[in-house]
């Protein structure tokens, strides 16, 4: 079963640190002496070698021509944003609001012939009514604190939802019970929104089974992940988007993903779960 996500993206950055210790010792240099000719406190090469600190590009530039490897700038640059992508906070991501991050989203959508999706929290993007969206995506910029373009967001956000009727998209997604009986939005919200899955499940692009409350867990729940292809994964977790493509890894989410199905249900008895939430709603 996979690890935490972010230990990835941690080890991301302790092998970028040892290539500029490599380099620093390729050049004879001690930690204090590259500082004295980068113009830094020993302490900045310190943390920048124990990966306690992310070095910026003009640091990699300065590390590099310090050593007498100032071709190799560019390649350990290029690395260091690599490893910067993987683990990304969402206040960051979401600094000048949300609709940026739902365009990107987009764009994996559109490249993507397969996309595998396991939800524990609330429907995929691609499945959202524009309703459902609008409370869910209100009250994230409102927790985060950051700029509301709640109204922009939702619209990147639901476009998403036509490749579900377009191309050779195809869309396999499990989602836990909790997910249908979790409230967003008011009770009218909620009904569209579940109505709207109830719509959507014919569609030849779409496998949709749902996870009962009463499944025997082979595999307990985890955080929400999107599986793009066999390529790339996406882990949400309340901080950050995970950012995962090391093969290994990839292998395991999709392991996981197909023990997830196997606890799953799908069509009749997965619409009687549907039906049941919307009656729930009172």
């Amino acid at each position: 079963m996979p690890s935490s996500p972010s230990s990835s993206a941690h080890t991301a950055r302790l092998g970028l640190a040892n290539r500029l210790v490599d380099l620093r010792k390729d050049a004879g240099l001690t930690g204090k002496q590259l500082a004295s000719r980068c113009g830094w406190n020993p302490s900045k090469v310190s943390r920048i070698q124990s990966a306690r600190t992310s070095p910026s590009d003009s640091d990699i530039r300065a590390w590099s021509v310090a050593c007498g490897a100032s071709d190799q700038a560019a390649d350990l640059i290029a690395a260091s944003r690599v490893v910067d992508s993987m683990y990304v906070e969402w206040r960051r991501l979401h600094r000048a609001g949300m609709r940026k991050v739902q365009e990107d989203f987009y764009a994996l959508h559109e490249r993507a012939e397969l996309c595998r999706t396991y939800v524990s929290n609330v429907v995929p993007g691609f499945l959202q009514t524009p309703e459902y969206a609008t409370a869910l995506m209100r009250s994230i910029t409102e927790f985060q604190g950051t700029p509301d373009d709640v109204g922009e967001a939702v619209a990147a956000r639901v476009a998403r939802g036509r490749f579900l009727h377009e191309g050779r998209h195809r869309f396999a997604v499990l989602m836990e019970e909790w997910v249908l009986r979790t409230r967003i939005g008011d009770e009218q919200t909620m009904a569209g929104q579940l109505g709207h899955l109830l719509a959507m499940m014919p569609l030849a692009s779409l496998s949709l089974g749902v996870i009962p409350f009463t499944a025997q867990r082979g595999v307990w729940p985890l955080e929400a992940f999107y599986l793009y292809d066999d390529r790339h994964a996406v882990v949400e977790t309340l901080t950050a988007e995970i950012n995962v493509a090391q093969p290994r890894e990839i292998a395991d989410y999709i392991r996981a993903f197909g023990e997830l199905q196997r606890l799953a249900v799908y069509g009749a008895r997965a619409r009687v779960l549907i039906t049941s939430a919307i009656a729930a709603l009172g």
